[in-house]
């Protein structure tokens, strides 16, 4: 368990910054989380390279028990906009982060034979799609208000051109689809810092 406490509390920064962050824009149609939470993939393919499928799992059900819990408190402190994290994106995040890293290990394991880039970009490739379609729909749909009732995400579901160009729909629909690109984005460039560790740590998995 020591060797995976590195894993275990980057997981958890991230989990808790970014369920923070994402409730804060950058600019029309993104969030500060957007830039933050893509490195989840990275910690759990890290993992799973350097120690196994075994071990990248118990990283990311560790993580995820242990960012929940400081999300959950985190909902019970009062920031300057409310909440320093509210229920249902604390329910949103928790559901995509188990759906869309647990993927991620399955991915990366059914790939990690091939050459070295394939699995880590695969596997983030997949976890991302469901990771944004979950967390977007139930954080901020307008039909799923009834899963927190007091949190008002009206602001989110105001219809508005896409990414300011295509069919008028949702906010949330927007900083959806731009929030994935940003995780795709990150999981290209997050390839270096993923080859360079391996390589150090492992020369032999690189």
């Amino acid at each position: 368990m020591q060797r995976l406490m590195p894993g275990i509390i980057a997981m958890t920064i991230v989990v808790v910054v970014s369920n923070i962050l994402v409730q804060h824009l950058l600019g029309q149609w993104l969030t500060w989380g957007a830039f933050t939470y893509p490195l989840a993939f990275l910690v759990t393919d890290l993992t799973n390279r350097l120690a196994g499928a075994v071990a990248a799992r118990r990283v990311v059900v560790i993580g995820f028990i242990v960012g929940i819990a400081c999300s959950v408190i985190g909902s019970q402190i009062e920031g300057e906009f409310g909440a320093l994290v509210s229920f249902r994106v604390a329910v949103a995040s928790g559901l995509a982060f188990l759906c869309a890293q647990l993927t991620d290990v399955s991915v990366f394991n059914l790939l990690r034979r091939y050459s070295w880039w394939k699995a880590p970009l695969f596997a983030s490739f997949i976890g991302s799609c469901l990771d944004t379609a979950i967390f977007f729909t139930i954080a901020f749909s307008a039909a799923l208000s009834f899963i927190e009732p007091s949190n008002d995400v009206a602001w989110a579901n105001e219809v508005l051109p896409l990414l300011g160009v295509g069919p008028a729909v949702p906010l949330w629909v927007s900083l959806a689809v731009a929030d994935w690109c940003v995780k795709v984005a990150i999981a290209v460039i997050a390839l270096t810092p993923y080859r360079a560790i391996v390589w150090r740590k492992a020369p032999s998995l690189a």
